[in-house]
């Protein structure tokens, strides 16, 4: 039903719509953000307000007159009619609830207490040597490759494995079953797309399924033989710290999902960036001191998630008009990240943008993505090491871009390594 609402939009001009249906769009949807901001900070649509203001994103990120769960009494009687049946836990999805995506606080809450230990600033320095080891070891591969002369797809071979193999250690899974969590990583970050085509559907069904009956296993496995890892905590969490089925499986789905796929984004995205602009590329492999607020102006320019809601708590105001409870307001993310009143020449890419950590990628407020340390860590160690290794990397033919609209990147880079 949703595809089928957008499609009827799109068909009418809605410039929502065209940017979640129109697979023209995934490549270049900029234009289209432009001509939302010359209509103003908060544009109506199809699908309710959307805006692509830097100042109103921000403030719907961090108020709390803004929420993440829907209230789905305002949605229309057929769509109400088929949630009443159509919840199934061994299909949910990481934007279902009890997902800490799409629940606000006091469950929000909890789950992140229980969560962000393992994604503090001393974590992350531990986990610094886990990376830069994963990140050697997977370009060791590559040089063997590079021998031969062959072109590699750099996202197959590298940005998908790197963080796939930090998250596999971090959750105490088996990485050695990494095709099968990329699928699953892929199901789960489909279903954040709203309106799906039909077989899309099904297809993130099935993983889904298959990642919940892994999910089922593995928790059964630490209960027996818990470890030091995050999940071994919290399936063996007691009092306010115990979760309940259901919720262990969205904590940890998400956090599987999550951890590798904002990353996967980041480097694809930030490879093809470089290559467009080989004087930056050169200057960050001078000074590699260079390459944190090189990752954040990647984050800004090309934003590997590009659209998220917030629902109105209570009546209230944001850009001067008026918002009824209840009503879905759309979060351009990626235009808010290329907004002039914040940005200088907001479309060009920059590796020295002083401001450029003002960006909106990971959100913001009591949702900021818990990982985003992790995130900018496996950018920075995985680009500087494969610059480090490979200096004379290029991009060899036409990337493909992901068939998604939220998430931004790419399922293929070709390069050769020279």
């Amino acid at each position: 039903m949703p595809a089928v609402l957008l499609r009827r939009a799109a068909a009418r001009g809605d410039p929502l719509a065209r940017l979640l249906r129109d697979p023209g769009l995934r490549e270049e949807p900029h234009a289209v953000h432009e001509q939302l901001r010359a209509r103003g900070p908060l544009v109506p649509s199809a699908l309710g307000p959307v805006t692509t203001s830097h100042a109103a994103a921000s403030e719907l990120l961090r108020s709390e007159r803004f929420g993440v769960g829907f209230d789905w009494s305002t949605a229309p009687r057929p769509l109400r009619r088929l949630l009443e049946f159509g919840d199934d836990p061994a299909a949910t999805g990481v934007a279902e609830p009890p997902s800490m995506l799409v629940v606000d606080p006091p469950d929000h809450t909890r789950y992140r207490r229980l969560v962000s230990r393992s994604f503090t600033p001393r974590a992350m320095a531990a986990a610094e040597p886990v990376v830069q080891r994963t990140a050697e070891a997977l370009l060791d591969d590559l040089a063997r490759r590079a021998r031969g002369g062959e072109v590699v797809d750099l996202v197959a071979a590298y940005a998908e494995p790197l963080p796939v193999r930090v998250i596999a250690d971090l959750l105490g899974v088996p990485w050695d079953r990494q095709e099968d969590f990329l699928r699953w990583g892929a199901a789960a970050a489909a279903t954040l797309d709203p309106g799906l085509p039909f077989r899309r559907s099904l297809a993130a069904d099935r993983a889904l399924r298959a990642l919940h009956g892994f999910l089922r296993e593995h928790f059964a496995r630490l209960r027996r033989e818990p470890g030091e890892d995050l999940v071994s905590r919290l399936v063996t969490g007691t009092g306010e710290d115990a979760l309940t089925d259901r919720e262990l499986h969205a904590t940890v789905m998400l956090l599987l999902g999550a951890g590798f796929e904002t990353t996967v984004n980041l480097l694809g995205n930030a490879v093809v960036l470089l290559d467009r602009h080989p004087d930056q590329w050169r200057a960050l492999a001078a000074d590699p001191a260079g390459w944190p607020l090189a990752v954040e102006e990647v984050l800004r320019h090309d934003s590997p998630v590009q659209i998220t809601g917030r629902t109105v708590r209570t009546d209230t105001v944001l850009a001067g008009q008026p918002l009824a409870a209840g009503s879905r307001v759309t979060l351009l993310l990626g235009a808010a990240n290329r907004d002039p009143g914040v940005f200088s020449d907001p479309a060009r890419f920059d590796v020295t943008r002083g401001n450029a950590r003002d960006h909106l990628a990971f959100s913001a407020g009591i949702h900021y993505c818990v990982g985003a340390g992790l995130a900018r860590l496996e950018g920075v160690v995985g680009l500087r090491a494969l610059t480090e290794r490979f200096p004379d990397l290029r991009v060899a033919g036409r990337p493909v871009r992901r068939d998604l609209h939220t998430l931004r990147g790419f399922a293929r880079v070709p390069v050769t390594l020279r």
